[in-house]
């Protein structure tokens, strides 16, 4: 065997041996992200003598000095703006540049908050997604040092100077293993979690004052925006969220022939540096290059959109980001580049939305009060107005049910519905928040790509090829437990009330709280309505008793009149003529 020969068989060994070993890194990856152990790094929330903290969280260096100079520099920032004299699209995408990652991520996340913020402000806030000036070579190089105790020059063969792509967070740079391996490495820019976890911090501060400025009903919103602001960053500032999100995407799509994302190396994965597979493709969003490359751009958008229900509604794991910067088509298959934000949904909230994709498809108006209901945070539901909420979606389903699925404005749809939760009382979990603006984000990435279909059509299509009869049988029997059980509590409930007020009649406590829509004391009106009928029938007994006098012909006459008589018709008319201008006078004020 020749030297050449050997040289190349020790470096296959090589490589089969590192694959091997990646492989099972990664299945032990995977079996610890699934553990309760490997769900998270974060320690519990303690309280003491000296107030509430996060033990575990909290990036180290942070000061009262440093909070106090970053307030200094935001209100800064915020005064070369002039924000009192009003912020125009535009000047507001620019203001959050300038304050940061931090705002910048809060900008995204209130471009999708269209009731929040106007169809102006929501398209432009949505360019914040676009490139942000790269860190420097060297900056790059010692983060990654700090990252390893080996050498960089023994793990990296060498990594592009420009990087692959830079954003608020993270800058990604195209590089080459010293065992051959094109990878992708992912850095965390120097402390910007830091940086975010002080900004949020302050954030969440003004959030929780705000009442003193602005309506309670917006407010809430802000600080559903700012508690969306500090879920993200707990995920996306900690890499190794995102390299067991890699290990078991890749797993939970194994089965799919078109649909993966790249393999993570997890023995150079932490908690500020992904190093994944490099994979280069053709961007989804360059329709031209597909088409000449021979893809087909209906069947790219109906796959893509069938995979993430099924993500969403079999797996509870989906990308929760689904832009048109996050996929490539790369060998006939569709490539989840950027897995730094994913969502959950449990079995209960997969069951509810399909329930609303059902009532959605069907225009089932009670149904899709039901499933909106299932998703609510708290199980109280006695202090929702049930009346009115089925009335508002009725108005909804008015609105966007002239459409046919194809031209259903998912996007409207959504916000609409997410709004008349908020305003009803029905306190959303984040998920499920999360999955509507995932939804939004994908109708716009196929958008391009779906000419006689939308989104919506094939959600439908997917639910109802996946139920199975069986399936069909056991979510109905589902529906009857759960309908029996609430009508087992009620009864027992009325039960229960119905036994206090006998009990409270024997001992002559029992008040009936007596309400007339339109009325602001039905009782005076009742009582003043008997007066007036009491009058009534007392009026036409003199009338009656007059008559009677007069044609007996009792003595002494008036007019020809028995006096008694007289008498008795002169205070009816007078009686009667007052009881007519009372109800007049009634009417008027009513009026």
């Amino acid at each position: 065997m020749s030297e050449q020969e050997a040289r190349r068989n020790t470096t296959e060994t090589q490589k089969s041996n590192a694959d091997a070993g990646l492989n099972d890194e990664a299945e032990r990856l995977r079996a610890w992200y699934q553990s309760p152990d490997g769900a998270t790094n974060e320690r519990e929330e303690t309280i003491g003598l000296l107030g509430a903290r996060r033990v575990g969280i909290e990036p180290s260096g942070l000061t009262r000095r440093s909070r106090n100079a970053r307030i200094r520099e935001i209100l800064s920032i915020v005064r070369k703006y002039d924000i009192i004299h009003g912020l125009t699209p535009k000047s507001f995408r620019h203001l959050l540049e300038e304050l940061g990652p931090t705002f910048v991520k809060t900008g995204q996340i209130l471009s999708m908050r269209s009731e929040i913020l106007s169809d102006s402000f929501c398209r432009e806030l949505a360019k914040l997604r676009t490139e942000v000036a790269p860190m420097p070579r060297e900056t790059v190089l010692e983060a990654l040092r700090s990252e390893y105790d080996t050498p960089l020059e023994e793990i990296f063969d060498a990594i592009d100077d420009v990087p692959l792509g830079s954003a608020s967070v993270a800058q990604v740079h195209k590089a080459r293993l010293v065992t051959g391996e094109l990878v992708a490495v992912k850095v965390q820019r120097p402390n910007v979690r830091a940086v975010m976890y002080q900004d949020i911090a302050i954030m969440r501060s003004l959030s929780r004052h705000a009442r003193h400025i602005v309506g309670s009903e917006q407010v809430l919103d802000i600080q559903s925006v700012v508690e969306e602001l500090w879920q993200s960053f707990r995920e996306e500032t900690d890499f190794l969220v995102e390299a067991r999100a890699l290990a078991e995407f890749r797993h939970n799509n194994a089965s799919c022939t078109y649909i993966t994302c790249p393999k993570p190396f997890p023995g150079l994965c932490t908690k500020h540096v992904v190093v994944m597979e490099y994979v280069e493709g053709i961007p989804i969003s360059h329709t031209d290059a597909l088409l000449e490359a021979g893809y087909d751009l209906e069947e790219i958008g109906i796959k893509l959109v069938d995979n993430y229900t099924t993500q969403m509604l079999d797996d509870g794991f989906f990308h929760a980001d689904p832009h048109p910067g996050n996929l490539v088509i790369a060998d006939g298959k569709i490539v989840y580049l950027d897995l730094g934000l994913m969502g959950r949904l449990s079995a209960h909230d997969r069951s509810a939305l399909s329930d609303i994709v059902f009532a959605v498809g069907d225009y089932d108006t009670p149904r899709l009060k039901d499933g909106l209901l299932r998703f609510s945070v708290s199980n109280d539901t006695a202090s929702i107005d049930h009346a009115r909420l089925l009335a508002d979606l009725d108005a909804i389903m008015d609105d966007f049910g002239t459409a046919t699925l194809k031209d259903l404005d998912l996007s409207r749809f959504l916000s609409a519905i997410v709004t008349l939760a908020r305003r009803s009382g029905i306190e959303l979990p984040p998920s499920v928040t999360m999955m509507a603006k995932s939804l939004v984000t994908l109708e716009g990435t196929v958008d391009d790509l779906l000419a006689n279909k939308s989104i919506v059509e094939i959600l439908a299509d997917h639910v109802r090829s996946q139920t199975t009869p069986l399936e069909m049988g056991a979510r109905e029997v589902d529906a009857l437990a759960r309908e029996s059980r609430l009508a087992t509590h009620s009864m027992l409930k009325a039960a229960s009330q119905a036994s206090l007020a006998m009990n409270m009649l024997t001992r002559g406590q029992l008040r009936v709280n007596l309400d007339v829509p339109g009325s602001k004391d039905p009782i005076a009106d009742f009582s003043h309505s008997f007066d007036r009928l009491t009058m009534g029938i007392v009026i036409a007994g003199l009338f009656i008793g007059s008559s009677i006098i007069y044609y007996a012909g009792m003595k002494p006459l008036l007019f020809g009149i028995p006096i008694v008589g007289f008498l008795g018709f002169f205070l009816a008319v007078i009686l009667g003529v007052w009881l007519i201008l009372d109800i007049i006078r009634e009417t008027h004020r009513r009026r």
